[in-house]
């Protein structure tokens, strides 16, 4: 069974410490290849955050305040730098490729963020879209894995986009604003917090 998340340059995927028979249980899910959503030619920037620093854990008032986390659900604040010139919008993600759903599962989503901004913090700039995610509600949900499942990562990811606005509304399923923004999709950033309970 393939293991791998390919998810960019697989160089810069965290990996998992458990062995090939731990990713089958205890929840008796297994891995399998989730698709990224970009092309390969697409450049690579940097993303920042004062919230999070790539590879660590997720402070606790980023967890969700549903299901049976108490979390503040507060956004993390993001800044990028270096996309390429040709961006006319970004987008924003946040997905968990270890969610035990078999598609993992979309925390946030906001796109048709005006190219003239490079950071995002408790609010987003006038005219940009903040999506729908996995639960059905709009705007960011934070984290909050099953009591005892494996380390699961959430990779927040800026898009730079060839095109000014996406055309979508804020109800457009998750998977279906991730599929129309890949195909406009020139560069990306991305960082990635960890939540284990």
């Amino acid at each position: 069974m393939n293991t791998s998340l390919p998810t960019g340059d697989a160089s810069a995927v965290p990996q998992h410490p458990e062995t090939d028979t731990a990713l089958s249980a205890p929840a008796g899910f297994g891995y399998s290849e989730v698709r990224r959503g970009m092309p390969d030619s697409a450049a690579r920037f940097t993303l920042t955050s004062p919230d999070l620093r790539d590879g660590d854990a997720l402070p606790a008032e980023h967890w969700a305040d549903a299901f049976d986390c108490t979390g503040d659900n507060r956004r993390v604040r993001l800044a990028w730098s270096g996309a390429p010139e040709a961006a006319r919008s970004y987008a924003i993600t946040v997905f968990d490729p270890d969610a035990p759903t078999g598609a993992g599962f979309w925390h946030w989503l906001a796109w048709d963020i005006p190219a003239g901004h490079t950071s995002v913090a408790d609010a987003l700039p006038a005219g940009a879209v903040d999506g729908t995610n996995d639960l059905g509600t709009l705007g960011y949900l934070g984290p909050c894995p099953p009591v005892g499942d494996r380390l699961h990562r959430y990779e927040f990811t800026v898009y730079a986009l060839d095109v000014p606005t996406l055309d979508l509304p804020a109800s457009t399923p998750p998977t279906i604003a991730a599929f129309t923004m890949s195909g406009h999709v020139i560069g990306y950033a991305r960082i990635t917090g960890t939540v284990r309970r």
